[in-house]
């Protein structure tokens, strides 16, 4: 199934998507914490207030999740782009839930920033309290997976060694636009092709199959220093291409029009637009 976070005549609601319908789930207002595995498997559906998809404004799919983990450097292209070793641990930093947006939202280019990257990313979203997962059993707390886009600002994030100031901006990172469960998509999560453009041209091409950490690996490594609850995000890297290893640089702009796709989850897209202050 593929589910949506969204907001109708001022109503919030999670809901299923059919057929460019949105079937709003009985008595939950958005997906996360209120949705874990055993809501997705048997929602109730509240079928007479189905919504056109298209009268709805969609909210980032899990719109206050507890967690938002990210790996850096999780791909071999990405790895030889920024000339660094290859890791044998996850690069692993966090995000706050203010830097999330949707599908179709625009990304804020703050005034303070010269240097504002695109990155693709697949988006794990966790269904299940997971604490020491093994690999073998990573499945079992998988919500669904969404396309990300790990928009960061390259002029702060490189100011320390620490990441977090170039990569936590609110309304930064798009997520979306829907969450699809795991058996839309089985075993294909490991050779999925991921794609990003922007203003219609290729900027960055892949596969997950190319992940440094598999999505099995990175729930076990999280779950093994935190417990992982439902609604919490892993987003899991992006591959090469990124705008600041291009030769010249190549950063977004306000009009800038950003997709990300990924195979069989969906594509994602967002305008550039600069901020008042």
């Amino acid at each position: 199934m593929r589910f949506v976070s969204l907001e109708h005549e001022g109503v919030r609601r999670a809901a299923v998507v059919r057929d460019g319908w949105a079937v709003p789930l009985d008595g939950v207002s958005e997906l996360g914490r209120q949705t874990p595995l055993d809501v997705l498997r048997e929602p109730r559906f509240l079928e007479g207030e189905r919504i056109p998809l298209h009268q709805a404004r969609l909210r980032p799919v899990v719109p206050e999740p507890q967690r938002i983990l990210c790996v850096g450097l999780n791909y071999m292209t990405h790895v030889d782009e920024t000339r660094r070793e290859l890791p044998t641990y996850p690069v692993l930093f966090t995000k706050f839930a203010s830097a999330l947006i949707a599908h179709g939202d625009a990304i804020v280019a703050p005034p303070e920033s010269t240097q504002i990257d695109y990155e693709a990313e697949l988006a794990v979203v966790v269904g299940a309290p997971a604490r020491r997962v093994p690999k073998e059993r990573a499945h079992e707390v998988i919500a669904g997976y969404a396309v990300a886009n790990d928009v960061t600002m390259r002029d702060y994030q490189y100011k320390t060694h620490q990441w977090l100031q170039g990569k936590a901006w609110d309304a930064s990172t798009p997520i979306g636009p829907e969450l699809v469960t795991p058996d839309e998509i089985g075993d294909r999560i490991g050779s999925l092709e991921i794609t990003l453009t922007l203003n219609g041209e290729v900027m960055q091409s892949s596969n997950t199959s190319k992940l440094i950490f598999d999505v099995p690996t990175l729930i076990a490594t999280v779950s093994e220093f935190t417990t992982l609850m439902p609604g919490d995000v892993i987003l899991t890297g992006t591959p090469g291409g990124v705008g600041f290893r291009r030769d010249p640089q190549v950063f977004l702009t306000p009009g800038d029009k950003v997709s990300v796709t990924i195979e069989g989850i969906g594509t994602l897209e967002n305008t550039v637009k600069g901020e008042h202050v």
